[in-house]
């Protein structure tokens, strides 16, 4: 298995000063790696369970304290699902998410330059998710180089993985998503990682991985794969040449193909509907499973017609849907979460459901609400272990065969304790 890790760079800023990274393996590649048995969760869970007003649900959570845990298909990396902590789409965060108990691993891919997939959340976020703009031959290659703040004008950068070959991308570290933009220097750009993150563990430079090297290295963990095809930014044909959606879409599954990894433990996904229908029509086998993410009810009056469109994914031949967390549940006159009108029209459907993102929402009782993610029950949500009556409703109500999780020992303790 090709490493991640290099051996060693300087990143220097203002607001973030990455050191010279040790080389944690003695100057050896990262080992081949095999299945983690023994699944640690760490302190949050409990302390989630803690932080819950008192009744049977907490109880419940509560008695499964001292349970051995094991890993759990119902509980899905997001972005490797140490993303909280560790930098996101890095051997780190696969790792991470992989002892917490993560069933499935995420990769969301897109493409280089030269044509070549990598995981990376979008096309074009290697300014806020790599030290790119602090590297001058290479930030003069972004679609929009490092530009400073200036008056009330904020920093930004625009930096694509089209932008730049494998290679050039090979020599990035990943970083945790985020930029300042106050920053008048590319080394100050590097910071604003949220302060209920951290970058303890971004000192060292991860590299950017390639689906190949996504696909071994989850192989040899003996997990299961949910690649994500993102949505180019650019203009498809891709440089006005043969790399069409539909071969970018085909590409992806051809690299599963060529690992030698079966259908049935790969779940495709796409925002893009053609890309879930060019799998069941092309890629049949690799279709049944396909995932198709909606997000169409997000501008204001548009909530009706997403739950109206869940009649023609179904007679299309679409399987699963996964919508964001706060489509699938709503607040009762009672004060209680329920399943929304998506949800209960999924289930009509005979849909199943796929839900993301837990845990990237910050805290949850700052007067926040939790954010989007906790949208539909803002109203209900005013403490850290909120998280889990929304969980519960989310698997027992609800029926969702899988959460997305930024740390996946949240969604694996739940999972552990009611036997999914």
């Amino acid at each position: 298995m090709a490493t991640f890790q290099k051996l060693a760079i300087l990143c220097l800023g203002a607001s973030t000063v990455f050191a010279a990274p040790s080389d944690r393996h003695n100057g050896k590649k990262t080992p081949k790696v095999s299945p983690i048995k023994q699944i640690s969760l760490g302190p949050r869970p409990y302390w989630l369970v803690d932080q819950m007003d008192e009744g049977p649900l907490k109880k419940k959570l509560a008695s499964c304290s001292e349970k051995r845990m094991k890993p759990s298909d119902w509980s899905i990396s997001h972005r490797g699902g140490g993303t909280l902590q560790f930098p996101e789409h890095t051997y780190d965060s696969i790792i991470a998410g992989t002892r917490m108990g993560a069933g499935i691993q995420e990769c969301d891919v897109t493409f280089t330059k030269d044509l070549q997939l990598v995981c990376r959340h979008a096309q074009c976020d290697l300014h806020t998710t790599t030290n790119v703009v602090s590297l001058p031959e290479l930030n003069a290659k972004c679609t929009t180089p490092f530009q400073p703040a200036s008056g009330d004008r904020p920093a930004k950068a625009k930096c694509c993985t089209s932008d730049f070959t494998l290679a050039e991308i090979k020599t990035l570290c990943a970083k945790m998503d985020a930029s300042d933009p106050k920053a008048t220097t590319p080394e100050e750009y590097l910071g604003g990682t949220a302060s209920w993150r951290t970058d303890l563990y971004a000192k060292t430079c991860s590299e950017v991985p390639t689906l190949k090297e996504f696909i071994s290295l989850v192989d040899d963990l003996g997990l299961k794969f949910t690649p994500e095809l993102k949505a180019p930014e650019v203009p498809m044909p891709f440089n006005g040449g043969n790399y069409t959606q539909a071969a970018y879409a085909q590409h992806m599954i051809d690299e599963f193909k060529a690992a030698g990894i079966k259908p049935e433990r790969v779940w495709p996904q796409s925002f893009v509907y053609d890309d879930v229908l060019y799998w069941l029509k092309a890629e049949p086998k690799w279709g049944k499973q396909a995932v198709l993410l909606d997000e169409s009810g997000d501008e204001p009056g548009t909530f009706p017609s997403a739950v109206a469109r869940l009649k023609e994914y179904k007679k299309a031949g679409v399987r699963i849907v996964a919508p964001p967390l706060p489509y699938l549940v709503t607040v009762d006159k009672k004060g209680k979460i329920v399943p929304s009108s998506y949800a209960i029209e999924a289930k009509k459907q005979k849909l199943d459901i796929i839900t993301w993102s837990l845990e990237r929402s910050g805290w949850l009782g700052d007067g926040s609400g939790g954010g989007y993610y906790y949208a539909s029950v803002a109203n209900v949500t005013n403490g850290e272990g909120d998280v889990y009556n929304l969980l519960h409703v989310l698997a027992q109500d609800v029926g969702v065969i899988g959460v997305f999780s930024d740390w996946s020992a949240t969604v694996t303790y739940y999972a552990n304790c009611f036997g999914l």
